[in-house]
């Protein structure tokens, strides 16, 4: 058990796959643990040590519970609430993160957070900008914003965004809806100042 506590650093989150190569009776040890406080399980084989700040526990770092969930690094958080940073009036919030991901589909609840897992084939390794509204457009329909007063809002701030980056962005992330709004919102911005 003293090798296992010399391993466990407050603010990480462990499998306790990771954790058996430190004890000879992991199950009883990780009990002990949880029921000191040392660890909190978060779900069936997935432990997070607390960070204690003068509020009380610090939750987990979004990026490191996702890591240690998929054992994997390739992902992408998004928050659907993100999209109210664009500048185009939208104020709708929601009570999820999506997680890009090349491997598992499905909404899933850890340590009360819930965390949407979308299996895609490509996405960038940052958000930015250009990415979120591409990405706001690939999943307008599952919004509970208005469709179409949204997408009149995109082409009315379209010139807000670096055309070059949203172009190559939404030719390798876009949909095929996503394309076809942007190039007119692009086409009608070009037209307008030519």
């Amino acid at each position: 058990m003293k090798l296992l506590r010399q391993y466990i650093k407050p603010g990480e989150v462990y499998r306790r796959s990771d954790l058996e190569y430190f004890s000879t009776a992991i199950d009883r040890h990780l009990a002990q643990l949880t029921k000191e406080g040392t660890l909190i399980k978060l779900l069936q084989g997935l432990y997070y040590s607390p960070k204690q700040s003068k509020f009380g526990a610090v939750p987990p770092d979004d990026n490191l519970l996702v890591a240690c969930y998929l054992k994997d690094e390739q992902f992408l958080l998004v928050s659907p609430n993100a999209y109210n940073t664009l500048g185009l009036g939208l104020t709708q919030l929601y009570n999820t993160t999506w997680v890009y991901n090349h491997k598992r589909n499905g909404e899933i609840k850890i340590n009360g957070k819930s965390f949407i897992f979308k299996s895609k084939t490509a996405f960038p390794h940052s958000v930015s900008k250009a990415y979120l509204l591409v990405d706001l457009l690939n999943n307008i329909e599952g919004l509970a914003e208005d469709q179409s007063a949204t997408i009149k809002k995109v082409e009315k701030h379209i010139s807000e965004f670096e055309l070059s980056e949203l172009m190559k962005l939404t030719q390798q992330y876009g949909s095929r809806n996503t394309k076809r709004i942007l190039k007119r919102a692009i086409r009608k911005e070009q037209i307008q100042y030519a």
